[in-house]
């Protein structure tokens, strides 16, 4: 998807942004075949619980030189003794009974097929996280430098009025020249947010995982209509945070690597069949040919009584690691709890902020207007012109950088209850 950046219609949303990253992003595929992989090692066959068939077969060809001694004094001599020997089968093994484990390791297939999916979601999160965060920066930026271009326009007025009075006699050269030192400072600037544009841009692109070169345009503006409820995302948090649900799940892969190893104290049992045929030719000798076919079966029992203390030990570890894993979830509970009151303490910090500012730039720009009124008739100094340029400037910096703010601690919320 290609956007010219000549074209009004042209404009990339950050849904759509948000969209040709899952698609191209390349953390997102890495992470879909992660989880791939995970439903495909998902199969009864895997767990041991089906059987296994296979088709067997060998042949020989022997040259032997063969004397022979018998007790009764009879003397055999062979010279170029061969036999030819041939073998096949079809044998089908299938374990009947493990203690269990066959059925406790495709439970644990599953869980293993879930963590999968849950960590694919939450690498989906992060991807639109950033994704949002790159894409608002660029808007940020944008914001930025419409501000500088505002105030060099005001400049440029504030040099023509100054120029004006100079020629007139009635204004001081270096008052003059500090505005063209000031109206230059502002040109440097808007090239320097240019260039800022341009990096965040080639960030976002990286995201998005499109070429450097591809043309696109962003919104102009950042909408903030979001209302947080603190008591409906701390309810949400336990059943819905990635993190959470993760460690939740390797909890319950813990608990079932227990089962496994016990299992392993149990008799193991099998069964085994098949259909074989063999057949030998021997160039000489009593038997000169043998040739045998037909079905078998039959069935092993394996009862394990001492193996050096290894079950015991595997048990042990497995007891460790659910205890492990219980305190990481306690942990990682703690932790997302804590950085979602955070984030509700930000976002409510970042909108009181906002609301301030958006009174103190409406202030900034009339004082910013009045005073280039007042220099137009003489009736100020550029002093207080050029302090009133700073004031506004200032002003739309903080501005634009709590909207981003605001943004940003919305984005975070949504992120931690996955509600992007």
């Amino acid at each position: 998807m290609i956007f010219s950046m000549a074209d009004a219609q042209g404009i990339l949303s950050v849904e759509d942004a948000v969209k040709i990253a899952l698609k191209n992003n390349y953390d997102i595929r890495i992470a879909g075949n992660d989880a791939a992989i995970s439903q495909a090692n998902n199969t009864l066959g895997n767990a041991g619980m089906l059987p296994e068939v296979g088709i067997t077969g060998n042949g020989g060809y022997d040259v032997n030189h063969v004397k022979q001694k018998l007790s009764g004094g009879t003397e055999t001599n062979y010279s170029g003794f061969t036999t030819k020997s041939y073998s096949a089968g079809v044998e089908l093994s299938w374990t009947l009974f493990d203690g269990g484990k066959m059925f406790v390791t495709k439970n644990k297939l599953n869980e293993i097929e879930v963590l999968g999916d849950i960590q694919f979601r939450d690498m989906i999160l992060q991807t639109q996280y950033n994704v949002i965060a790159a894409y608002y920066d660029v808007v940020r930026q944008k914001q930025q430098l419409v501000s500088i271009n505002q105030i060099i326009s005001y400049n440029t007025e504030l040099v023509k009025i100054l120029q004006t009075g100079f020629d007139a006699g009635s204004t001081l050269k270096n008052d003059l020249l500090q505005s063209k030192i000031d109206l230059n400072v502002y040109k440097e600037n808007a090239i320097n947010q240019e260039f800022t544009i341009d990096a965040a841009i080639k960030a976002l692109k990286l995201l998005l995982g499109l070429d450097a070169d591809t043309l696109f345009e962003v919104s102009d503006s950042i909408p903030l209509n979001y209302a947080p409820n603190k008591n409906e995302l701390l309810q949400k948090l336990d059943v819905a945070n990635t993190g959470i649900l993760s460690i939740q799940k390797q909890l319950d892969i813990a608990k079932l690597n227990l089962k496994e190893y016990s299992s392993f104290r149990y008799p193991l049992i099998g069964f085994k069949a098949g259909y074989y045929t063999s057949q030998t030719d021997n160039s000489a000798g009593t038997i000169l040919q043998n040739h045998s076919w037909g079905p078998q079966l039959g069935g092993t029992v394996s009862i394990p009584l001492y193996q050096s203390g290894n079950i015991n030990r595997q048990i042990s570890i497995a007891r460790i690691g659910i205890e492990s894993a219980r305190f990481e979830l306690e942990n990682v509970k703690l932790q997302a709890r804590t950085e979602l009151l955070n984030a509700i303490e930000a976002f409510d910090n970042q909108q009181r902020l906002l609301a301030i500012e958006k009174e103190n730039n409406g202030f900034a720009t009339e004082n910013l207007v009045i005073s280039l009124q007042r220099m137009k008739h003489g009736q100020t100094t550029s002093l207080e012109v050029h302090q009133a340029q700073d004031n506004y400037v200032q002003s739309f910096t903080r501005l634009i950088n709590f909207e981003y703010n605001l943004k940003i601690a919305e984005t975070r919320l949504k992120q931690l209850i996955a509600n992007l």
